[in-house]
């Protein structure tokens, strides 16, 4: 079953509304100044704490709006969600503070922590299902689930409701700064942060340029905009897990298309060396999708001089475990 109190682009009032909505719940995330990086470029550098969320991520932002907004009479239909990451553990955490039953799909690959994280959010509000090898057939199985059970599917990034709740990020970093900043960067899989934050953008700065940021062997966006239409690629890299997608979303591509600057990709090499820089300075532990904002720096290194620049941290959802292989990465 769908339910959208949403049917079309959030306007500037329904993204306020909606951080009214979640501002209980939701953190408002510090904007910390990073001297080591803004003395490194020249500029001056925010970052923008989503990984300090209680779930790691911005993605409770969406999630908790989407599912706040679900009328009392369809609540006993439960939820479901197809995630192996962030948007499982968001909608987890909603659904224990709201009282709603969900009901996650998770590919049987997916690391134990993930699986472990979601249930903790979730308390005794979530069961969690593990079907299938991939994200696809997970995803198949949740559909399956919805129309036998008429429960309400909660989509990742595709969705209005979602989008409003993402831009609610961009929305604390206008109020946060104490003029327009020049650049906002910020990690794209579906493109619903984006997407969100390009509305507020446009609204209230509209002389910041916003910069989306790819991992290079997950372009979807990229070769989606320049192909005007959304396409979908062949294959993946899902290294950097959080912003890994095939197929961005329709509605997203719609709004990215109008709100972006431009799209830039980072390699594999660059972005691990980046991870282990925001440990070393900063005793930040990022997910590889987090640290995508500020591994594309130094390719705008020219243009950003003097000028004030904020990269979103969307999460930091990360296995320590990994550190090893991050390292080996880094130095190759």
């Amino acid at each position: 079953m769908e339910f959208n109190k949403l049917t079309n682009v959030p306007s500037l009032h329904q993204i306020k509304q909606a951080a009214q909505q979640i501002q209980d719940v939701v953190l408002k995330t510090p904007l910390l100044y990073a001297p080591r990086l803004s003395e490194s470029f020249g500029a001056a550098i925010f970052l923008k704490r989503e990984d300090l969320q209680e779930v790691r991520s911005y993605k409770i932002r969406g999630a908790f709006h989407k599912i706040a907004n679900i009328p009392a009479e369809l609540r006993s239909h439960g939820v479901v969600a197809a995630s192996a990451g962030n948007h499982a553990q968001g909608v987890a955490l909603s659904c224990a503070l709201l009282g709603i039953q969900a009901y996650i799909f998770m590919p049987k690959t997916t690391p134990l922590q993930k699986v472990e994280a979601v249930r903790f959010h979730g308390k005794e509000k979530v069961r969690i299902k593990l079907v299938g090898n991939t994200y696809d057939e997970a995803f198949e199985a949740a559909q399956t689930f919805c129309q036998q059970n008429k429960s309400i599917f909660i989509p990742p990034f595709d969705d209005y409701d979602i989008i409003a709740g993402q831009a609610t990020v961009a929305l604390e970093i206008v109020n946060q700064l104490p003029s327009p900043a020049d650049f906002m960067l910020v990690a794209i899989g579906g493109g619903g942060l984006a997407a969100g934050s390009g509305l507020v953008l446009e609204a209230l700065s509209p002389d910041t340029k916003l910069i989306g940021v790819e991992p290079a062997l997950a372009p979807s966006m990229s070769e989606s905009l320049l192909a005007h239409q959304v396409v979908t690629l062949d294959s993946i890299d899902s290294f950097v897990d959080g912003a890994s997608v095939k197929r961005v979303g329709a509605k997203t591509f719609g709004i990215c298309e109008k709100v972006l600057d431009r799209m830039l990709v980072v390699e594999k090499q660059v972005l691990c060396q980046t991870m282990l820089d925001l440990y070393q300075y900063y005793g930040m532990i990022v997910e590889p999708a987090g640290a995508l904002s500020v591994a594309a720096l130094e390719q705008i290194r020219s243009e950003i001089q003097g000028k004030t620049i904020v990269c979103v941290i969307s999460g930091g959802n990360f296995d320590t475990k990994r550190f090893p292989e991050i390292k080996a990465l880094a130095h190759n």
